[in-house]
Formats: C-alpha cells, structure tokens, sequence
C-alpha cells in the first residue's frame, strides 16, 4: 500500500491496528521528497526539513502506547507554510532572502495547536515571496530564496497558484498528508484549485493570525489544504479557536465538530447561487464546461441551483486597503526579528532588495514601493474610506444581500474568481476538484457563504466530493 496517498482516518486505523508507526511515515514522505523535490527537476514545494522530524514522531509513537492518542491528527505529519513562526530549528522567511537566516523564538499559534494536537511539523513549504504582494507580474510559486514552485501536473506547463503554492503542490504530489495555506485575497483557493486540493479558507477570526507573516489584519487567514474535505476538516478544527493575542478571533464563538458535517446526503435542499456577471463570463470553454458539469452533479445531488444571481462586484479589484495594511503590519513583524538581521521596517525591505537588484529584483517590487508611499497610518481618511467601501460592496451590497434575496445558502464560483469579494468581506469558501480542462490542467469548484458558515460549507462541499470523486493524484514517474 502507498501510505503517502491515505487519508489520515486510514492512516490513523493502520498506526492503531500496530500495523504502521508515525515514524514510518515521516520516514515515507522523506523518501518521495528526496525522490520528487529537487529544484530544477521536481516539484521544488519544500523550503526546508523539520531536523526534529523523526525525533517528534518517534516520541508520538512512544506516547500513542503509553497513554493513547491525542486525537486525529497523533502522528500525522504536516507541512506549513513558510510565514508562519516555528521555534525551532526552521527558518520564517516569507521566501525573501532578507529573512533567510530568521529564527522565530515564538510559535505562531496555528503551530503550537498542531503540536498540541499531536501533529508532526514536517516542515516549511515555499511560497510566492512575500505572499504575493511584492511586483507586479511576478509567478505564482517564485521567491528570491526558493526558486520557482511548479504544479505537479504540469511542471513548467501548469501555474501552480498562488501564494499557497508550496503547500498546493507539496500536497499533490504526496509529501505530506495536509498542509496549512494562508490567504489574504485568494491564496489557498487558487493553489488548492490548481493542484486538485480540498482548500478550506476560513472566515477572518476562526484561525488566529499570531505569528504569521502578514499582509492585512482585516484579510489575512490561515487555512487548510488537503486532498480530501474530511483530512481538510480535520485539520482545520485542531487549528481553529479563540486566542487573545488575536482580537478577531474573539468574534467565532465555540468551534463546531466539523466532522459531524461530513455527511454524504449533505446537499438535499441547498440553495446555491450562481453569479454569472463578474465571474463566469469570461471563463474559457473548457472552464465553463467543468462548471456546468458541476451545477448538473449538484442538482442530481439534492441542490436547488438557482441560476443566475446579480452580486455586486464594484470595487471588488482594488487593494488600497492591502497597501496601507502591510505597511504597518509588516513594520509591527520585522521590529521584533533578531536585531542581527539585515531588515527591519518595510523601508529597509526596499533598500536591501535595490543593492542585490540581480537576486533581490528579477520581478521589481512595485508593490513595495506602493505601500511604503502611503503615510502608513491607520487613522488615513483614504484608508478608512477605502476599508468602509470594501466592506459595504463585500458584505452589506454584496455577499449578504445576494443571499438572502435569493434564500441562498451559498454562492457556487469557478475556482478562485470569487476569491477577491469573499476576502474583503472576512467571508469563508471551500473549494473542491471539479475536474480537469482540456489541456489536463486541475480546475476547482467553489463555495462561498458568509461569516463562520464554515460547517455548512464543509457539508455542501463533502457531499459534492463524494458525489463525484474527481480528484486523481498527479504523475511523477
């Protein structure tokens, strides 16, 4: 059996039958990573090994026979993304060789509830440098310290999306069981779609943001991403929760069992809307063949697809508010890495990067400029007017108002093209394989709702899943 492609409920069953240990599996996506990953010639998705990888699976193992399981995810191992903090032997570096040698001497929260929940942190995956929100044009999937990312089902043909891109096609091609994705405007659902993934973006609040490398306080989320929705619910609830150092994370209330949703009869008596104008107009053939093929498994299902819908979408690609966010946000970051770094404002991110050009600049850094230009205050009347109107086209004349003149329970998007509206709102979306296009390239199935609907979404999303089971793994031969 290939222990690389089981589920974690399956590998779970085999490590309590005393028939697999977590050492043996970490020991087997080391094999598939030495095998699959090497820049150049692989998939190029892990920026570095956990060196206390088999040490933690080891003691798991020792404490699964001594006093049983933590829970799902004891002995799973789990690769996350490159800006999140880890105390331990990785580096935190968002993919800018500015933070190549940082150390976090804090976990972000996401890393310790995993530890928590017995999870093994295989490693960190790479990403599009500084979350995507650094140049205009640069690749999904490149950064100045790990190279160019490439999906697994089309290395060099295929984007990979992004800025997720190292957990999508990490996951894909095998070398872990899930992973965690983070997601300011699109970035686990664009990977999670491009890679044939289960992507789960939460709600802004659900997951606390402590110890991440941000973008936007009023945005950014960390997620999960799987190959299956039931291994992606999982992971999301050892990482959801309330956390203090986390304002908005005040806002979720207690965290519904997600695993109580996965129900395969789950769409009977959904609504679901389809927002033609903004988001399907300009999808390729191929693309809107996939998601009229979606629409006829969601009615054969029990979903009532009504068709079309108007939403909002003004406004909707603007990102002054992203400008003025990480200004400040990254400042607050990088004050507080090791003095002996060589950045620490986003001032100093401009200038180390203009005296290494070759290295630093092969895509500019337009964005960075952009943002250090603004005044950097929160209290800006342009930041606020800005803010105001993303959340009024968003929520209140957008996502809100669709479903409830419609009774909608949620609202059905093409892959990640709904990604931008749901962000600026702080809304969830779930995206699920929808099968492949023409050229073979993996294109996803999205359903968006309003805040902590994220058990409704998981249910609808499930039954789909398990109604159509398009998900096949990529070939690395």
């Amino acid at each position: 059996m290939d222990i690389t492609s089981m589920s974690i409920e399956s590998l779970q069953h085999e490590m309590q039958q005393k028939r697999l240990t977590s050492f043996e599996l970490v020991a087997a996506f080391a094999k598939r990573v030495a095998e699959h990953d090497q820049e150049g010639i692989g998939v190029n998705a892990v920026a570095e090994w956990n060196p206390d990888a088999f040490a933690i699976a080891a003691a798991l193992d020792g404490e699964r026979q001594r006093t049983g399981v933590r829970g799902p995810l004891h002995g799973i191992p789990i690769l996350i993304k490159d800006n999140l903090d880890t105390a331990d032997h990785m580096h935190t570096s968002a993919g800018s060789l500015a933070l190549s040698e940082s150390y976090a001497a804090e976990d972000a929260e996401v890393a310790r509830r995993l530890r928590a929940a017995g999870a093994v942190l295989l490693g960190k995956t790479k990403m599009t440098e500084w979350a995507n929100f650094m140049a205009e044009g640069m690749p999904s999937g490149y950064s100045s310290r790990g190279g160019q990312v490439k999906n697994p089902y089309g290395p060099g043909e295929f984007d990979v999306g992004g800025s997720s891109s190292g957990s999508g096609a990490a996951i894909a091609a095998g070398f872990a069981v899930a992973a965690i994705g983070t997601e300011t405007s699109g970035s686990i659902l664009s990977p999670s779609s491009e890679n044939m993934l289960v992507g789960i973006k939460p709600t802004v609040g659900l997951v606390s943001r402590y110890g991440i490398i941000p973008i936007s306080h009023s945005q950014d989320t960390a997620g999960s991403m799987a190959k299956t929705v039931a291994d992606a619910a999982l992971l999301l609830q050892a990482i959801a929760g309330c956390d203090l150092r986390d304002p908005a994370t005040g806002a979720a209330g207690a965290v519904p069992d997600y695993r109580s949703c996965l129900l395969e009869r789950g769409l009977e008596g959904v609504r679901l809307g389809v927002p033609r104008s903004g988001y399907y107009e300009h999808l390729g053939a191929d693309q809107l063949a996939v998601m009229e093929q979606a629409m006829d498994d969601l009615r054969r299902l029990g979903a009532v697809i009504v068709d079309p819908i108007e939403l909002s979408a003004k406004r909707e690609n603007g990102y002054e508010v992203l400008l003025y966010e990480f200004k400040s946000a990254l400042n607050s970051y990088l004050r507080k890495v090791d003095a002996r770094l060589p950045v620490h404002s986003l001032k100093e991110l401009i200038e180390f990067n203009d005296a290494d050009k070759e290295r630093m600049l092969r895509y500019g850094q337009a964005i960075l400029l952009a943002s250090e230009e603004t005044s950097g205050s929160l209290t800006d009347p342009a930041y606020l007017n800005a803010r105001l109107r993303d959340l009024r086209y968003a929520r209140e004349e957008g996502i809100d108002r669709a479903l409830r003149e419609h009774s909608l329970d949620a609202l059905l998007f093409p892959a990640n093209y709904g990604a931008a509206i749901a962000a600026k709102a702080g809304y969830p979306s779930v995206t699920v394989p929808g099968g492949k296009l023409e050229n073979g390239c993996p294109f996803g199935v999205t359903f968006t709702s309003t805040a902590f609907t994220e058990a409704q979404l998981i249910r609808m999303a499930y039954a789909y899943e398990q109604g159509t089971m398009h998900r096949v793994a990529p070939d690395l031969a």
